[in-house]
């Protein structure tokens, strides 16, 4: 699966409330900005980092094999193109191939970093869209997520998307969910993004008028 996340670097996925792209270096200095909060280092378990490391691990991420990341937009304001990507960004999605010994097993990482954007459904949108590229296009066929204990809303809303706690780790302080996606499931998952339109990023970017010549 070493080419399998490749995949995504030009990959769009536009929703109804969330627009997924892949993180590109423009997207750097509003990431960075949001990280430097004390809430969301919490939240996703993150030292802060320089500006320069910041760009440095974007670089990673994009040629990491067993990861896929998404930055979240909002539909909205991003598809009337009157906006920058990095000034419709809302947080982002992850996707890691975890395990070596098994390619179908995808931990799953959602965070909604700006604060007016949490409890609308954005975050469930943006996990669905997620979870059906990976089942789509990854293989995924068991979707983890590790979620620190005091996080109740996100526990709950992988509960809402069918996740069962399966395990605690009272060291961490982490919950684990866990998805088996039985066919039943991959129906379920499907419909549920059915309206999810697949773009390419490169074409979207270009100026009106470049096709022409």
């Amino acid at each position: 699966g070493a080419e399998a996340m490749k995949i995504n670097q030009n990959t769009v996925l536009q929703g109804q409330r969330v627009t997924l792209v892949p993180y590109a270096s423009a997207h750097v200095p509003r990431y960075h900005k949001w990280m430097q909060s004390e809430e969301l280092q919490r939240l996703t378990a993150s030292e802060p980092l320089s500006l320069e490391q910041e760009y440095e691990m974007q670089r990673s991420w994009r040629d990491d094999a067993d990861k896929c990341t998404f930055i979240v937009l909002d539909t909205e304001r991003w598809s009337g193109q009157a906006c920058a990507d990095e000034d419709c960004m809302v947080g982002d999605v992850n996707l890691f191939l975890t395990d070596t010994e098994d390619p179908t097993l995808g931990e799953i990482e959602i965070m909604i970093a700006e604060p007016s954007y949490r409890g609308r459904g954005f975050g469930k949108e943006a996990t669905l869209m997620m979870m059906s590229y990976g089942v789509r296009n990854l293989g995924i066929t068991t979707f983890e997520a590790k979620i620190g204990q005091e996080n109740e809303a996100s526990i709950c809303m992988f509960k809402k998307l069918h996740f069962k706690e399966v395990a605690v780790n009272s060291v961490f302080q982490e919950v684990t969910l866990r998805l088996d996606v039985s066919d039943q499931e991959r129906r379920w998952l499907l419909e549920q993004t059915d309206h999810v339109e697949e773009k390419g990023y490169v074409e979207l970017k270009l100026p009106a008028g470049v096709l022409e010549t």
